[in-house]
């Protein structure tokens, strides 16, 4: 299996996800009693906090990013 690189972006939403289904599962079953407005700020908090992991991180890659810039002699690439 090919390497990829790690998004915690896409890691942060699955989780906000994943909690929403396991809030309606929860409620489904009889565990606890969930309004059904309480997936409103899991998902939407869920998505900002996702959003925000993602903007820092891409952030972090391209400050960490090698250059690559070709020889200084080289001629400029123009058909």
């Amino acid at each position: 299996m090919p390497r990829h690189e790690f998004q915690p972006g896409k890691l942060l939403a699955g989780m906000a996800f994943a909690l929403a289904g396991v809030t309606y599962a929860g409620d489904a079953a009889g565990l606890w009693e969930a309004p059904w407005f309480a997936i409103v700020p899991i998902v939407v908090g869920g998505l900002c906090l996702a959003g925000a992991a993602a903007v820092v991180a891409q952030a972090a890659r391209r400050r960490r990013a090698p250059r690559r810039d070709g020889p200084a002699d080289a001629p400029p690439d123009r058909p």
